[in-house]
């Protein structure tokens, strides 16, 4: 019967933390890592970015994403958006060719598929550079694609079959034929550069090659009616009227053409090298868009002066007499134009100017006359400087999170009113609970701000704490600086800059009291700031405290970098976060942990050399502690290595199993040799190795020597109110955790409030805790009467919080990267404890509190302890039962700095670093997801095979609509009339299966078994840095997470 109701109650528990965990990889918050191809869909009001690690993603209004991945390691070289609304092709470094489409997945959303792929292959013999395609132009009538190649042919293939038409192959052979003999005695005309179809005559088509011929071909003869001859091309591009083309070559220039049937082989109108005369870099793309006015805008990429402007990465746009070089800090992609005019109107009507550059994506407002830069809801530079840290806050109060933002729009006041151009598209997913704060810490001294409440990570504000150190640094980022009275008249955009003027500034630490608006941040050079939220600029001086970590000890010499040196005169901090205590530790080493407890108005901080304990109200030291060993002569050299010692380990391992196994066991050996005491004592050591028994999940935790370097690093500090000194009395307390496995315990005494500037604040030491395999402390929480870890500061006090049991015996838990240790307080004694499960050798990296709640009963939650592992691992720990209830694989273990910058949400969720640009987002909660959920509207009963389809409204799936469009698709080129009609049956018999419920019963089976997997769906998120297969989940968790 008790094995009976033990069973019972596993089941009982698997079904509750089946509500109360799931883990799903959610949305990628940043801009992506190396870029490779840009694509415009105007139509549809989306745009596309492809990758060189083989994803591209779709962009529409803010929280519409949709991704698509491909099967092939390969990077995507081009993307174009088809005339038929929702399909999009793209071109992969292996030449291979992929047509996609946005489809409806069972729950209503946006995905997309690949519908099929193709491979251009040439003459048997032939060798591959001849049938590489450089250039795809996506005829307007839907039917086929030309692909222009190294080889100078351009191909015919069908539309969607993607099948080639040989016989309406353009050879070079048939274009020699037209044009003048200098060229006829030509080998080659080079490779095919440019493609581009009359916007005015879809009969019409440009072939630009790289040796300097354009021709203008006749798709109905099949011959060449005009041809231009120029210098080596780049590109050619249309004037919407249809009379004239411009093509750009690589000298820096860019011609006019007339097009007529008055001559067929025209002289430019213009030949023009715009920054000239000396030798300029080559126009890779230009744009010729004309406006009512009948100025014309001239937009191109590169053709800067070689010599003295030839490392820029400019766009150029010209427009009657002005005329301004955007200059970018990264290499330029590709750029598109965002145009407001009617299709068939004879002039253009260009509103926004978007350019891809390598490390971010700038809009610029071409309506505007000083021609702002548009802020970009999404595809921020998290590292416009490099991500030194992150700080996760959540819940922020409603009056913090309004004085938060406006603090921000006083720092975007250059950018422009317009509204962000790219809005096709609409997000069916539900307003964020609570609000959010992830702020990260950057490499040039700066903290930044964001939203983090839904799928777009939103700037909200940027603190710059350079202003308080005397540097070289420049603290007024001012981005509208430029040269443009100068030649080329430079304006430098975009937030990106990767290069810092002082490393020391980096940011290490962060810590935000949502409570108080107080803030405290901790630098490379040992500086660690306090500042408060203030809504007015000011001008104050900064209070600078020296505090000596190593205490006048002369045995130690500091041997890194100097510490930076604070302003004496007052300094202007605009509105926003304003430090006013600064306390600079010497030796200026990195700050290694931080806390704050501003109910108190306490700062603790630590180093690799010990900590110290700050009265920021009184601006005063209350006590230092140096936690230096003498072998810890590395740590004074600057830079933080953990240096091992295998030989110690093994050593010390060996005298533990003597000590325990084989001293029972050992007997006295007569004589007084030396050898054979030896011999015998490593005898029974091998013994004790051999017969030692170990628990099938657990390893041997293996001791480590107080000699290793830095066991004086401080890792953990922690404040709490609790029983330090005796049963009967409660106060404030410090627990500091080191390297070695020492934790520290200081009484802390504060005045009343009336007294509280005038009585010192005072701590002294009442415990020191040595863990036995000194392995180091990664976290140390305090759990009350009732097992339940202690609030943060002042939230009891909100009452955001239920207030402490301060009658019970409170706990200590103590993590260690081997272990969970329980121990009893005051009097500190082993209660519980919880090896790490190893046989693979894992251990302690990130630890948070979490709380979990059930999806299915509205008032459950559970509290734990959420973990990552060395190995990549993620664990939910149970408190105080110490007992491990998920693990899902989440990093993979490889990636070390993806590790270590993960950072964890008191919901359940994370976030970390998959590239230097981008956060990838994970929830272990089975209730809090924040994914991307958006639909895409394409009338697919215009242009399209597939019957017309109701909009999904708030994630319900809607039946499709009985009426069948007549026309539904034009005959592809060359089609027989049998085909058509196979696939008008096709089309009736989808029809009426799709309007049989008993069939869609089927299909939406068949969809959720696993024979699904085999389907190569493409959803809003696929994680392109999981381990395996496993972390896509099963196909219903693919259907509930977007994908």
């Amino acid at each position: 019967m008790k094995r009976f109701r033990r069973h019972g109650h596993e089941l009982n528990r698997e079904r509750i933390k089946q509500d109360l965990f799931q883990f799903n990889k959610t949305v990628e918050h940043g801009f992506p890592h190396q870029p490779s191809a840009l694509a415009y869909c105007s139509s549809l009001q989306l745009m596309a970015i492809g990758s060189r690690s083989g994803a591209f993603k779709i962009y529409g209004a803010p929280e519409v994403e949709i991704m698509g991945l491909h099967e092939e390691n390969a990077a995507v070289t081009q993307i174009h958006f088809l005339p038929e609304p929702g399909q999009l092709v793209t071109l992969l470094d292996d030449n291979s060719l992929h047509l996609w489409k946005v489809r409806k997945s069972p729950d209503g959303l946006s995905v997309l598929k690949e519908e099929s792929h193709f491979d251009l292959r040439g003459q048997p013999g032939a060798p591959p550079s001849v049938t590489t395609i450089t250039v795809v132009l996506p005829h307007s009538s839907g039917d086929v694609l030309f692909l222009g190649t190294e080889g100078g042919c351009v191909f015919v293939v069908e539309h969607p079959s993607l099948r080639e038409q040989e016989e309406r192959t353009i050879t070079q052979e048939a274009v020699l034929q037209k044009v003048p003999d200098d060229y006829q005695s030509k080998r080659s005309l080079g490779s095919v550069e440019a493609l581009e179809e009359n916007p005015r005559n879809p009969h019409q088509i440009l072939i630009g090659y790289s040796r300097g011929l354009i021709i203008l071909w006749d798709l109905q003869i099949s011959e060449a009616t005009h041809q231009f001859l120029g210098d080596l091309l780049e590109s050619v591009t249309w004037q919407r009227d249809g009379r004239q083309i411009i093509s750009s070559h690589s000298d820096g220039s860019y011609c006019q053409w007339p097009v007529s049937n008055n001559d067929r082989s025209p002289q430019p109108l213009e030949n023009k090298v715009p920054y000239g005369p000396f030798p300029c870099k080559a126009i890779p793309k230009i744009l010729w868009l004309t406006t009512k006015q009948r100025t014309p805008f001239i937009i191109f990429k590169g053709g800067m002066p070689r010599a003295s402007y030839g490392d820029r990465h400019c766009i150029s746009v010209l427009h009657g007499s002005k005329q301004i070089a955007f200059d970018f800090t990264s290499r330029v992609i590709d750029f598109f134009v965002v145009d407001e005019g009617e299709s068939k109107s004879d002039s253009d009507e260009p509103s926004a100017l978007l350019v891809l550059a390598e490390e971010e994506l700038v809009a610029i407002d071409l309506k505007t006359p000083s021609w702002p830069v548009i802020q970009s809801p999404y595809l921020i530079p998290l590292h416009c400087s490099a991500i030194t840290c992150s700080h996760h806050v959540s819940n922020i109060p409603v009056k913090l999170w309004e004085r938060i933002i406006a603090a921000g729009n006083k720092q975007t006041s250059h950018y422009s009113t317009k509204p962000w151009p790219i809005d096709g598209g609409y997000s069916t997913a539900s307003e964020p609970p609570q609000r959010d704060l992830l702020l990260t810490g950057h490499e040039d001294g700066t903290v930044r701000f964001w939203d983090a409440s839904g799928v777009c990570l939103k700037p909200l504000y940027k603190l710059g704490t350079v202003g308080v150190f005397v540097t070289d640094a420049d603290h007024n980022d001012n981005l509208n600086q430029s040269g443009e009275d100068e030649w080329p008249p430079l304006r430098k955009v975009g937030s990106f800059d990767p290069y810092s003027d002082d490393p020391r500034l980096g940011i290490q630490k962060i810590h935000l009291c949502k409570y108080s608006s107080h803030l405290t941040v901790a630098g490379t050079a040992g500086q660690v700031l306090v500042l408060e939220l203030n809504d007015e600029a000011a001008d104050q001086e900064v209070a600078c405290t020296l505090v000596d970590i190593l205490q006048d000890q002369d045995t130690f010499k500091w041997k890194g970098h100097e510490r930076l040196n604070p302003r004496e005169e007052p300094v202007h901090f605009p509105a926003g976060f304003q430090p006013f205590v600064l306390v600079q530790c010497q030796p200026p080493a990195v700050v290694t942990s931080l806390a704050l407890h501003s109910e108190w108005k306490l700062v603790t901080f630590g180093t690799s050399h010990g900590f110290g304990l700050y009265d920021y109200q009184q601006k005063r030291t209350v006590v230092v502690r140096c936690t230096l060993h003498p072998s810890d002569q590395l740590a004074l050299e600057g830079p933080l290595s953990r240096v091992k010692s295998i030989k110690k380990s093994l050593r010390h391992s060996f005298r533990r199993i003597r000590g325990t196994r084989a001293s029972g066991r050992k007997r006295a050996i007569p004589g007084n040799n030396a050898a054979k005491v030896q011999e015998a004592n490593a005898r029974m050591d091998r013994e004790a190795l051999n017969e030692m028994e170990l628990a099938p999940v657990q390893r041997r935790i293996e001791a480590r020597s107080a000699e290793d370097s830095f066991t004086g690093f401080v890792r953990s500090l922690y404040f709490a109110d609790s029983f330090v000194r005796d049963g009967s009395y409660h106060g404030p307390s410090l627990w500091a955790g080191t390297n070695g496995g020492t934790i520290f315990a200081y009484a802390i005494t504060i005045p009343s409030v009336e007294r509280r500037m005038e009585e010192p604040v005072t701590a002294t030491q009442v415990k020191e805790i040595q863990l036995m395999h000194r392995a180091p402390v990664v976290g140390i929480f305090i759990l009350d009467g009732r097992g339940i870890l202690l609030p943060e500061p002042l939230e009891a006090a909100h009452d955001l919080s239920k207030s402490p049991d301060m009658h019970g015996n409170h706990m200590l838990l103590v993590i260690s990267e081997e272990q969970f240790k329980i121990f009893t307080l005051p009097k500190v004694s082993t209660k519980n404890k919880l090896k790490l499960t190893a046989i693979d050798g894992s251990r302690v990296r990130k630890v948070s509190v979490a709380s979990f709640s059930s999806n299915r009963v509205e008032d459950y939650s559970e509290n734990g302890l959420l973990v990552l592992t060395n190995l990549g691992d993620i664990q939910v720990i149970s408190v105080p039962t110490l007992r491990s209830q998920v693990r899902y694989e989440c990093i993979r273990k490889e990636d070390v700095s993806g590790i270590a910058s993960c950072v964890f949400t008191k919901s359940g969720q994370g976030f970390y670093l998959i590239s230097p640009s981008e956060f990838e987002r994970f929830s272990v909660s089975s209730k809090w997801v924040v994914e991307p959920r958006c639909i895409i509207d394409i009338d697919e009963g215009v242009g399209t095979r597939a019957s017309q389809q109701k909009a999904v409204q708030d994630g319900a799936v809607v039946k499709a609509n009985s009426q069948e469009s007549e026309d539904s698709h034009q005959m592809l080129s060359g089609m027989t009339k049998s085909e058509d009609d196979v696939r008008k049956t096709a089309e009736i018999m989808e029809h009426a299966l799709l309007n049989d419920e008993r069939v869609l019963l089927e299909i939406q089976s068949t969809l959720e078994s696993d024979s699904a997997l085999t389907d190569r769906l493409s959803f809003g998120h696929l994680d392109r840095n999981s381990k395996n297969s496993t972390g896509i989940q099963t196909p219903k968790q693919r259907m509930i997470n977007g994908d």
